[in-house]
């Protein structure tokens, strides 16, 4: 069953044209890698998908809902959860209360944070009442993720989530994000420049360039031939 679809999908920062006849179906319960070299609409097409850009045209559904007209605040509460590049914890607010703010695009009032959060990342509980802004880039990314699963989401959006991050907490958050996909059964699109990752965790990949999709397929389709034309620098 779909649950995100676009079609012949433009975005527009301005009156400039950075996502061009964008189309792609993501199937429930699927990883979608979004790959490509710096600067080729990754991250626009991500914004696109929260309603983050001036504009966009075309067509965007979610669970076969149309969401292209939709507030970003509208798309959390359906289910779409989003952790951007350089995470946007709010540094002042502790641990505690930057996962509570997640709560609140739930539609049900629940404000309790999921325990199986702190089993993910056990240093949260450790470090609930310190504030975000001490917390170092990879715990404070690991919390950036707890804030959106908070929500309670169908869907993950996730910008490059191992950038810049130490090689230890790289795995924790890689295998954090294959456990909330086949264990907790919550779909991800993933924008990610680790080729090996992409290769054994998603299920269909996209690659981007000049802001269209250039080739797209099964992760088995994701040959060495493809990342050496569309992926090296």
């Amino acid at each position: 069953m779909s649950i995100l679809q676009a079609t012949n999908l433009y975005s527009y920062y301005g009156k400039s044209p950075v996502i061009q006849d964008v189309s792609f179906n993501m199937e429930e319960g699927e990883i979608v890698s979004v790959l490509g070299r710096n600067g080729v609409g990754k991250t626009t097409l991500l914004k696109t998908i929260m309603g983050l850009t001036d504009n966009a045209t075309g067509g965007l559904m979610f669970n076969g809902q149309d969401i292209l007209n939709k507030r970003t605040s509208e798309r959390a509460k359906l289910g779409i959860g989003y952790i951007p590049q350089g995470r946007e914890v709010i540094p002042r607010f502790t641990v505690r209360e930057n996962i509570v703010m997640g709560t609140y695009a739930r539609t049900d009032g629940n404000r309790n944070i999921p325990e199986y959060l702190f089993e993910m990342f056990p240093i949260l509980r450790d470090f609930l009442n310190r504030r975000g802004g001490d917390l170092s880039g990879g715990q404070q990314q690991q919390l950036a993720i707890a804030r959106a699963l908070a929500m309670d989401p169908e869907i993950l959006i996730l910008d490059e989530p191992t950038e810049g991050i130490q090689p230890n907490v790289v795995k924790e958050i890689e295998e954090a994000i294959v456990h909330l996909n086949r264990d907790r059964g919550i779909s991800i699109i993933i924008v990610e420049q680790n080729i090996p990752f992409a290769r054994k965790a998603s299920d269909r990949f996209v690659v981007m360039d000049k802001g269209k999709i250039v080739v797209t397929g099964m992760k088995e389709e994701l040959t060495d031939d493809v990342v050496e034309r569309h992926l090296t620098f």
